[in-house]
């Protein structure tokens, strides 16, 4: 029976999803990553580890669905977008790959944003550089690695080097080709981008680019031997994760705004002309004269996946051990925290923010009558308080009637309940869990002609759907809270540089 494979690639788990030519999901398998933090603000992986854990995903999710992988008809692969995955010219790993919670081009990004280069930037390519963007990242190792830099062979995203592991093919596509160097109304790379960061040197690096639903190689026979795919299996393009979990979830359309809370908080929405601000950025969509407006920053479920991580470690441990999940573990303490009233708020900035790197993570109004409950109900709003920041961005650039919820949390309906209280218009989640993977199997299913293109999705999404509309008066409850959760930011800002000096300067890059 034909089927597709979808791998999606987060930052701290890369996963193989199997999908049946309907969007039915017959079997998925997990993996983390290791992520290596050397020094405060460098969040890195290493780039063959990632591909070992992917590769046994795909193997596992082969064995689960106990159908031939000659059932695959083709494979694409969606990933974090953003940080920056480099090779030598020998096409090897150069160092670990940089990710995009990565913050250690802070200096390099605040020294553009005090000069021509920010106006010239969002002009030339539709958006304001970021601590994350390639540019801003490979302008920090020319500066602070210069001996790595002269090795620089390719650059590439993550789902670029799994596209190359599996292919030995270097490229991208349209979507992750926008990250820094195209031209916003073009569409394609510029010259003059790469020289308004400084990084001329770097022109023969870029990888071409494809369309999201391009075949542009086939599993090779190391490949195959690692995974257990059928060599030759087609491979396309792919698109970065931002675009399939859109695609996936049912909200890649104009009138709608996506909202996917994962690692980053990211809020998009499609148009037929190109449209910036300092705001959003305005990058590539998957067709050519389309563009994905997205409003974003590396602050939402980062922060509940870290609380869990370092304040539930072992209730984690001992519930993935006996099949268990923390999170249904956790549910009757955070239902009871959101039946009470709370004075506990949280700023999601563990990893960044909307105002910009200097800000830091932070709980205000605790007492000592609180819980671990309260302190979960307030990172879970403070998450959908910063897609509230970003969300409202778009509203005075696109119009948009509804919200579309993609995550992990987007599981629990109370949070649902909550993002529609909190943005004030309907939010609507389907039954696909794995939205992102689905997205980039879409593209590969088009790819090889099972579909007309990567928006023509076979599942009926109306009845995979479930809307949430806004309660009138919690949503007025919320915009008290969301109102001095911005007043408190707002009296923060100038206080939290100060919070940043007290590192080490060897730390402060």
């Amino acid at each position: 029976m034909p089927s597709l494979l979808g791998i999606d690639s987060g930052l701290t788990v890369t996963k193989a999803v199997i999908f049946d030519i309907d969007g039915t999901p017959i079997a998925v398998a997990r993996r983390r990553v290791t992520q290596f933090i050397p020094k405060a603000r460098h969040i890195e992986r290493d780039m063959d580890e990632l591909w070992t854990a992917t590769a046994d995903a795909i193997a596992e999710a082969i064995s689960l669905s106990k159908r031939p992988a000659s059932d695959i008809q083709a494979v694409a692969a969606t990933a974090h977008g953003d940080g920056i995955y480099m090779l030598d010219r020998s096409r090897r790993p150069l160092g670990h790959a940089i990710l995009s919670l990565d913050s250690r081009a802070g200096a390099v990004v605040d020294r553009w944003l005090e000069s021509p280069v920010a106006d010239e930037a969002i002009e030339l390519t539709g958006q304001l550089p970021h601590v994350s963007a390639p540019s801003a990242l490979l302008a920090w190792v020319k500066e602070q690695e210069p001996s790595r830099f002269a090795e620089i062979g390719h650059i590439m995203s993550c789902k670029d080097w799994l596209r190359f592991c599996l292919t030995e093919a270097i490229g991208t596509d349209r979507t992750e080709a926008s990250t820094s160097f195209t031209n916003v109304r073009s569409q394609d790379y510029s010259q003059d981008a790469l020289k308004l960061f400084g990084l001329e040197a770097l022109a023969d690096a870029l990888p071409p680019a494809a369309r999201s639903d391009e075949v542009v190689g086939h599993v090779t026979r190391v490949a195959a031997a690692r995974t257990g795919l059928a060599e030759g299996t087609p491979v396309v393009a792919g698109l970065h994760d931002v675009t399939a979990s859109a695609l996936g979830a049912g909200g890649y359309a104009s009138g709608v705004v996506a909202v996917i809370a994962g690692t980053y908080s990211i809020n998009e929405t499609l148009s037929s002309e190109p449209r910036v601000d300092r705001r959003w950025f305005c990058r590539n969509a998957i067709a050519a004269g389309q563009w994905n407006n997205m409003s974003i920053s590396p602050a939402s479920t980062a922060n509940y996946d870290w609380f869990l991580d370092r304040l539930c470690a072992s209730e984690r441990a001992s519930s993935e051990a006996s099949g268990g999940s923390i999170h249904a573990l956790l549910a009757p303490e955070i239902d009871a925290a959101f039946e009470r009233p709370s004075t506990a708020l949280f700023h999601p900035y563990l990893f960044g923010s909307p105002y910009g790197a200097s800000a830091s993570a932070g709980f205000f109004g605790l007492g000592g009558w609180h819980d671990r409950g309260d302190m979960l109900r307030a990172v879970l709003e403070g998450i959908a308080f910063n897609h509230k920041i970003h969300v409202d961005a778009l509203s005075d650039g696109f119009a948009f009637g509804e919200a579309r919820l993609a995550g992990g949390i987007s599981r629990n309906p109370r949070v649902v309940q909550m993002f529609a209280d909190v943005l004030g218009i309907p939010v609507t989640v389907t039954e696909t869990d794995e939205a992102a993977a689905w997205g980039a199997a879409v593209c590969a299913g088009a790819g090889v002609g099972l579909y007309a293109d990567p928006q023509s999705d076979p599942r009926d999404v109306g009845k995979i759907a479930r809307t949430c509309h806004p309660d009138a008066s919690r949503s007025i409850y919320y915009r008290e809270r969301y109102d001095l959760f911005r007043e408190i930011a707002k009296a923060m800002t100038p206080i939290w540089p100060k919070i940043g000096r007290l590192a080490p300067a060897e730390s402060r890059d």
